[in-house]
């Protein structure tokens, strides 16, 4: 048994992978990572290209100021209603981009905006000064100052109003323009005030309710109004006003009382004479009995006195 020859050992090796060489399917791992790379890279092209600019600017700020954009609240800075730089459907929008040159239209309205009201601000303390010097003046001047009670001064949304008010002494002649002696003082020295600025006058007449034995048919007292305003007029330009300077002489008899509650009150009795700010003569100027050119009717004098 032991002279008997042994098997021979057969080793097999088995070689795994039909492909030729080391790593030959490695290709299609990269080809697979090539394409997710592609895919990831035109989805964030499409994702850029759909958002509008504003969102973009939000996501920069954010990115940017992470802790301020968390604090101010929102999702970001921009306002853009469209993917297209200064478009968008709806053009009736006021901010954000939304048709082409809005911007600078906007940056526009907004110096304009700033440099009206900066105007208006300046204007506005002219005639705060103007009031200050009126009442300054009252208390300093004798003559004003003995009529001081009869002299109202008030800021009003039209401008600096001064009038001189019918207080126990009378400021015309019975029912008629002609004017006291003291009254022509009174508004000769305003004058010199208001001659100092630039703005324009407005001046009206007031009456108080005790009607004419004619009526509203005759004499009556719109043209009692009229007339007592022009008077009034003649003695500013008397004083040193420019006769251009006046915009508007009107008579509204007793339909604005200085009294509401008591229409036959003499305080009603009474001239208003208002500085214009830069609105309300526009207004006046721009009305259109103004424009049409249209000069107020002159009235007759009286034909009978009244106890006015």
């Amino acid at each position: 048994m032991t002279g008997e020859a042994k098997p021979p050992i057969v080793v097999k090796r088995i070689k795994r992978g039909g492909g030729k060489g080391h790593g030959a399917a490695a290709w299609k791992i990269a080809y697979a990572d090539f394409v997710t790379a592609m895919m990831a890279f035109f989805l964030l092209m499409w994702l850029l290209g759909s958002t509008t600019k504003g969102d973009l600017e939000g996501i920069a700020e954010y990115f940017k100021t992470p802790m301020k954009v968390a604090m101010a609240g929102g999702s970001g800075s921009g306002d853009s209603s469209s993917v297209i730089k200064g478009g968008g459907a709806d053009l009736t929008r006021q901010h954000g981009q939304v048709k082409k040159g809005e911007r600078v239209e906007e940056k526009r309205v907004v110096n304009l905006n700033a440099a009206q009201k900066e105007l208006e601000r300046i204007e506005r303390e002219r005639l705060v000064s103007l009031k200050a010097r009126i009442d300054t003046a009252i208390d300093a001047n004798p003559m004003l100052a003995k009529w001081k009670s009869q002299i109202r001064v008030e800021m009003t949304p039209d401008g600096l109003r001064v009038q001189v008010i019918e207080e126990g002494t009378p400021m015309f002649d019975i029912g008629s323009a002609q004017l006291k002696p003291h009254m022509r003082d009174i508004l000769r020295e305003l004058a010199k005030l208001m001659n100092d600025i630039p703005n324009r006058i407005s001046l009206s007449g007031h009456t108080d309710a005790k009607a004419y034995a004619s009526g509203d048919r005759g004499y009556s007292n719109w043209d009692l109004s009229a007339d007592r305003a022009n008077a009034s007029r003649r003695e500013l330009v008397a004083g040193g006003i420019a006769d251009d300077k006046i915009i508007r002489v009107v008579g509204q008899g007793s339909a604005v009382n200085f009294d509401k509650t008591d229409p036959m009150n003499p305080n009603n009795r009474r001239i208003s004479i208002t500085v214009l700010n830069q609105k309300a003569e526009r207004r006046i100027l721009e009305a259109p009995d103004v424009e049409s050119g249209a000069e107020p009717a002159v009235s007759a004098a009286p034909p009978a006195t009244s106890g006015k």
